[in-house]
């Protein structure tokens, strides 16, 4: 985003000295940048000087399988669009001190009239560095994290059924903070 900001001048006639002087404003824009606030500018408080709450130290693809077990029949099905059921899971771990490994798992099990299509399994990491209290860590890591990189993974998953000769699966967004709370209701329930 950038702010406008506008001077006036008042430009003189120069041809003829002999002439008044014309008053004829101009008006000149310059385009100064804005400083977004981002993950890693973004202070836990503001003044503090302390470290950014969550810092991307890099994302990868930990495993990656794509098969089309029934090939090349699956291919001569056409007009029955498949069944695609989607399973994901997200898991995180502590590397060290307050760094952190998040691992998006995506599964999925493509079926035309019961006979597999595809079997697509991909482990999506990331690195990431987070100082926020514990009271918040966890959702940090299950909520946050995946849902910055859920669009990579998301794109990888397109791209490879493309590659894989199918129409290219484009994943509806996935809400990270139902998955926690699901997460936590299973954990209570275990519990007692």
């Amino acid at each position: 985003m950038a702010r406008k900001t506008r001077s006036t001048s008042k430009k003189q006639d120069d041809k003829t000295k002999t002439e008044a002087a014309t008053d004829a404003p101009e008006t000149e824009v310059t385009e100064t940048p804005a400083t977004p606030a981002t993950a890693e500018t973004a202070s836990p408080a503001a003044g503090d000087a302390a470290q950014p709450m969550l810092v991307i130290n890099g994302q990868y693809i930990k495993d990656l399988s794509f098969e089309v077990p029934n090939a090349p029949a699956v291919f001569t099905q056409t007009g029955t669009p498949p069944e695609i059921p989607i399973n994901i899971d997200v898991k995180a771990r502590n590397v060290q001190a307050n760094i952190y490994e998040v691992v998006i798992d995506i599964r999925i099990d493509a079926k035309i009239k019961n006979d597999p299509a595809f079997i697509l399994e991909l482990s999506y990491g990331g690195v990431f560095t987070i100082n926020v209290p514990q009271e918040n860590l966890q959702p940090v890591l299950l909520i946050e994290c995946p849902r910055l990189m859920f669009p990579y993974a998301r794109n990888i998953v397109s791209d490879i059924t493309r590659d894989g000769g199918f129409a290219p699966l484009m994943l509806s967004p996935i809400d990270f903070a139902q998955l926690y709370r699901q997460r936590m209701q299973q954990a209570a329930e275990a519990k007692s």
